[in-house]
């Protein structure tokens, strides 16, 4: 069993790979460089050190970044993950247990630092490249402090064309039917059209996908999305699906605003122009939080969207000097838009989590059990399968499907993260008055046992009278 977790450990660290290589080097590879723009772009990655998969700090040749790009090219993202067999060793089981065990007493011993201790008391030592791989590939993290970069500078910036680069963002939203709204929005920075906008009731995963999934079934797959690092837009199934679709996804530096300007005028806007009609005047609103003039979510939306498409998306914008869907549709005009495939897009928006397959050919998954083929015994596999409905669930093998996985035991029918919009329905209720049934019961037997409150109150008013006796 513990081969069969180092095996799946590997296979997860070897998408972890995938995704950074993937990351570093999309931009280069987009076919609408030159050759020499390419040149430049992978010159300047290969010149500076970047954050690598497993948090330390790597350098990446131009030769390697041109092989990886080329496998991009030749397989998709699954060219660029390794292959998690593992590599044979030279080195002593017993010297490398005895580097770990160094590394887990002191988990701030560096590579060299243990190398060093092993020399000193075996005499000799593997070498530091062969320990720091030795122990990213068991999960010892190294703890080498990152190296500080230059200052990323972020000027003036608009992207040359539609669907270059959109940035996503959310803006808390009024209360409605006593909940507290949020909206995900995503801004094309060429055209400032809001490509894709939800209100929803709570700042997760679920409704980020809901105002995305939209956006890019109709207005294309953009080649870059920006976004800041609140915890719906660092959930691993956001770079899942970016990955999928071939998006770069970039973060913006904590503490640094730099390059939200453009949707946080846009979210300026939705303040002044929509959601002061929708919570009243701005003096009415301070002095009534609670005052509103929508009553439900799905009503909010509609207005949003009719707002956006009647009102912003035809208005002029005071720095491009066009209506943001004129300046979208002149793009456009002579192209065509190219869409996701259906099934692409199904495929990126999927969740998928690890589990590995017990002796009895099951896996569990948030409380529910599935019974999967029974050749996957002992072995690491991946779920995939949509939030919302927990029953049908694909099984996949290093990245080969594996036939569903039939459902055991289903206690949960959506993931713990999936929670709808609407709270569920009160429950009925009964009319009985529980206290009122005791108290009535005890009237009933006041005349046949002594009242000691009534005796009490008596003896308490009697001590408090005033009497006429001097």
């Amino acid at each position: 069993m513990a081969a069969h977790e180092e095996d799946g450990k590997r296979i997860e660290r070897a998408r972890a790979v995938g995704l950074f290589r993937y990351q570093l080097i999309r931009e280069a590879a987009d076919p609408a460089h030159s050759f020499k723009e390419r040149g430049a772009l992978v010159r300047q990655i290969a010149a500076v050190e970047h954050m690598g998969p497993f948090g330390r700090p790597v350098r990446v040749s131009r030769q390697t970044l041109d092989r990886w790009i080329r496998d991009w090219r030749r397989g998709g993202f699954d060219a660029l993950v390794p292959s998690p067999r593992q590599p044979s060793s030279r080195t002593p089981g017993e010297v490398m247990e005895l580097g770990v065990a160094l590394k887990r007493e002191n988990p701030a011993r560096t590579p060299v630092g243990i190398a060093r201790i092993l020399r000193a008391q075996l005499g000799w030592a593997p070498d530091e490249t062969t320990l720091r791989r030795y122990f990213h590939r068991i999960g010892l993290a190294d703890t080498l402090p990152a190296a500080a970069g230059a200052a990323v500078v972020f000027g003036r910036f608009e992207a040359a064309r539609p669907n270059e680069l959109w940035t996503g963002d959310a803006l808390h939203g009024p209360v409605v039917a006593g909940r507290k709204t949020y909206l995900f929005a995503f801004v094309d920075d060429h055209s400032r059209l809001l490509t894709g906008y939800r209100f929803g009731h709570a700042e997760d995963t679920v409704r980020l996908a809901a105002a995305l999934r939209p956006a890019l079934a109709s207005r294309g797959v953009p080649e870059s999305i920006y976004v800041d690092n609140g915890s719906a837009f660092v959930d691993a199934w956001l770079l899942r699906a970016c990955a999928k679709l071939g998006i770069k996804l970039t973060h913006s530096t904590p503490g640094r605003p730099q390059g939200r300007g453009k949707i946080e005028r846009l979210f300026r806007t939705v303040r002044d122009q929509f959601l002061v009609e929708v919570t009243g005047e701005p003096a009415v609103a301070a002095a009534q939080p609670g005052r509103h003039l929508v009553d439900d979510l799905l009503t909010l939306n509609r207005l949003f969207a009719a707002w956006t498409e009647t009102v912003y998306h035809r208005q002029v914008h005071s720095e491009t000097g066009q209506a943001p869907l004129r300046r979208w549709q002149t793009h456009w005009s002579d192209r065509p838009l190219p869409l996701p495939a259906p099934t692409d897009l199904a495929e990126a928006f999927l969740w998928a989590e690890y589990r590995t397959v017990t002796k009895t050919a099951t896996v569990s998954l948030h409380g529910n059990t599935y019974q999967v083929d029974p050749i996957l015994t002992g072995r690491r596999v991946e779920l995939v399968f949509d939030p919302f409905d927990l029953t049908t669930i694909e099984v996949r093998a290093q990245g080969k499907p594996m036939g569903l996985a039939i459902p055991h035991r289903i206690g949960r029918h959506a993931h713990p993260k999936a929670r709808p919009e609407t709270p569920a329905e009160p429950p009925v209720a009964t009319g009985i008055n529980y206290l009122r049934l005791v108290d009535q019961q005890h009237q009933r037997h006041l005349g046949e046992q002594i009242n000691y409150t009534a005796l009490t109150d008596h003896t308490v008013t009697s001590r408090h009278q005033p009497t006429d006796t001097p």
